[in-house]
């Protein structure tokens, strides 16, 4: 092991040099573990949203499409020691049991190796070898896989629930970020839309509602929105294509407190903004944002509301995730259908 201490995995960085893993191009995953690292036999990859339509639409439709995915995981993980799409920018998490902990590491008291955990960092920052992928679930964007992956001192992670079925638990760790900001954000009586009826969408819509909102589910798929409504998660269901922003302004007319952007697709900025009212709130929670497009958008159109990117940790964010799953029965038959 190195003697030396690097929260932040700094001597990991190949290229370019001088910058944290997560900006870096290329990673080293292959160094011996240093003393304040956490070693993890990887067993699932939750590919983000954004990510997994990507790499879904390159590499089409039909017999072989769940091998040619696999094909393009591996290369940019061999490639950049870390999977990071090279497109979107974008990763996801993973599970798997600890292999071994640096004597230094802040829960080298209380892991032990074969602890079954999952990493609330991003892929984008967490070193990473695969020796093979041995099945694609595309409807949870999820990837069995063997492999070894690094933890930094400063990542965070979350032991593995034993009450809740381990894929159900996975998809929502992924986006735990998402309902916890809806909490801080959400106030009784507000108009809340949310813009996609996935996974982090379903939490988002769950938490406002348990915040007293008036909340709409938005998706261009009718059934999502429909469920929720159905499901007492939403009140009102629209149908609409959230990167046509007139289209979307002609049903939402502005009139929104808070617009919660978790679409899964590039394009859905200036939707979010026009459906949002004078003063109002908008929390980008989707990793297709372009803050560019979103800042210069909102100036463009004369609009006067406060543009939020939700960061993907908050204080207490896994927890109040599995909660809400836990004390949701609704919820947990959607994330059931759709991981099942």
């Amino acid at each position: 092991m190195s003697l030396e201490l690097d929260p932040y995995g700094l001597r990991r960085v190949v290229k370019p040099r001088g910058v944290l893993p997560q900006q870096a191009e290329v990673i080293d995953p292959r160094l011996p573990l240093g003393v304040d690292e956490l070693a993890i036999d990887v067993e699932r990859l939750n590919i983000d949203a954004a990510s997994f339509r990507q790499l879904a639409l390159e590499a089409g439709s039909g017999d072989g499409s769940d091998a040619r995915i696999s094909a393009r995981v591996l290369a940019i993980v061999a490639a950049r020691g870390k999977m990071q799409n090279p497109v979107t920018g974008s990763g996801g998490m993973l599970i798997g049991r600890v292999a071994e902990v640096g004597a230094q590491h802040p829960a080298a008291a209380e892991l032990k190796r074969g602890d079954r955990i999952a990493t609330l960092v991003s892929l984008t920052l967490t070193p990473l070898v695969l020796e093979e992928i041995t099945a694609v679930h595309a409807h949870a964007e999820r990837l069995d896989v063997r492999g070894r992956a690094i933890l930094f001192a400063t990542g965070l992670w979350a032991p593995m629930p034993d009450d809740l079925p381990e894929a159900m638990a996975l998809a929502v760790l992924d986006v735990c970020g998402a309902p916890a900001w809806v909490a801080r954000l959400a106030k009784s009586g507000q108009r809340v839309l949310v813009l996609g009826a996935g996974k982090s969408g379903s939490l988002a819509c769950a938490q406002a509602k348990l915040n007293g909102a008036n909340v709409t589910a938005l998706d261009y798929r009718p059934e999502g929105p429909a469920r929720l409504v159905a499901d007492g998660l939403a009140d009102v269901a629209m149908t609409v294509d959230a990167t046509r922003p007139l289209e979307v302004y002609a049903q939402t007319r502005g009139s929104f407190d808070l617009v919660v952007n978790c679409a899964s697709v590039p394009g859905t900025e200036m939707g979010s903004i026009l459906s949002a009212r004078e003063g109002g709130e908008v929390l980008f929670f989707s990793m297709a944002t372009s803050f560019t497009v979103a800042a210069l958008g909102a100036e463009g159109v004369g609009k006067d509301v406060r543009l939020t990117m939700g960061n993907g940790y908050a204080r207490g964010h896994a927890r109040l995730a599995l909660d809400l799953l836990r004390t949701t029965p609704a919820l947990r038959r959607i994330f059931a259908a759709r991981v099942g």
